[in-house]
Formats: structure tokens, sequence, C-alpha cells
């Protein structure tokens, strides 16, 4: 790539994350902070779907159990703002809620193994997904989710994809009352991603 190219591909670069970390900083409720994070999700990740579930898990759930509730999507239509789900544990909740590494997974056969909403997926043409946990020392209070429909993530989208979920993590409360007790347990399978 020619000097003058690369020099002002970093301009336009810098100049769009100046204006989108300026727009955070003037954003007056997560509404409008988590819209232009999904702003900046489109030009890093292109089509797909935006969410973030809150974990809303309390003492009173059942043990090994794990509560999500819809926090932001962006599809809000198809997938509504406090749509709930239930987890148990698998090697998906393990990476997220006992390690709390982010999951990155792609192709059919790894959203399948791990999703069992698959199928709506599948429709949607869905092909790949990053999770990022949003953590509060060791505890995941929600997720960070991001499904793509090209077949493999580059690098730097999931690099961009991990720093906007860092953006996000601000505006995203923790659910009053959050306790799991995935904590004692293990998964013992290795899970492929």
């Amino acid at each position: 790539m020619p000097i003058a190219t690369a020099s002002k591909s970093m301009a336009f670069t810098n100049e769009l994350l100046n204006e989108f970390l300026d727009a955070l900083a003037e954003a007056s409720d997560a509404g409008t902070a988590l819209r232009e994070v999904d702003r900046m999700r489109r030009l890093v990740a292109g089509d797909g779907i935006f969410s973030i579930q809150q974990n809303v898990t309390t003492a009173h759930d059942p043990a090994g159990e794990i509560r999500l509730r819809r926090f932001y999507s962006s599809e809000a239509e198809r997938h509504p703002v406090g749509g709930g789900k239930r987890k148990t544990l698998t090697p998906w909740t393990e990476c997220l809620f006992l390690q709390g590494r982010v999951f990155i997974g792609e192709g059919a056969q790894t959203l399948a193994q791990h999703f069992d909403d698959f199928e709506q997926m599948h429709a949607h043409g869905l092909q790949r997904v990053i999770n990022v946990p949003l953590l509060r020392g060791d505890v995941c209070y929600a997720t960070f989710n991001v499904f793509g429909t090209q077949p493999e993530w580059q690098p730097h989208e999931v690099l961009s994809i991990r720093l906007l979920a860092l953006a996000a993590a601000r505006w995203v409360p923790a659910a009053p009352g959050l306790a799991y007790r995935f904590t004692d347990m293990s998964f013992t399978s290795p899970m492929e991603s």
C-alpha cells in the first residue's frame, strides 16, 4: 500500500474512532450509547445481529442454571429487549460464566453445538459468533454478543468487537440480586470453537 494511501486510511480511522468516542462521552443514556456501539459494530463486522444479554440469575434460581434477559438488541422487532432464556452448564456457559473467556464460533456445526436456537440463526444467514463476557471481578454480569453472516472472523474484527464490548460495559448495569452457583461446577469436555 502506498504511504499516502496508508496515511489517508489511518486519518479516516482516527477520525472515525474520535467521533465514536466523542459520541459515547456525550451519550445521556444506555440506549443512545449502545446504538453508537452498534453503528461501529456494523462498520467492523458487517451484516449480523448484536445483542447484550444481562445475567439476571438470583439466589432463588435453581443451582446450575443461569437466567439471561436481553438488555439490548440490534433487531428489537425480531428479538425484543426483555426477552429471556435459561442456560445450563455447557462448554459455552463454562467458557463465559466460569472462566470469563471470550467465545468465538464459526460454522454451522459449531453454532448448532452451542446454541439451542441455531435453526433461527441459520434462517437469518448467521454463520459466526463472538460472545464477550462483561465482568465485575469474577462475575459475568452480561454477555456482549455479535453474530455475523460471513463464514469466518478476521483477527481485526475479533479485536474490534472485544474493544466495543469494553466500551459498552459502562452502560450495562449488573442486575439487582445477581447470584449464580456455577462456581463449584465444571464441564469436563473440551470446548470446540
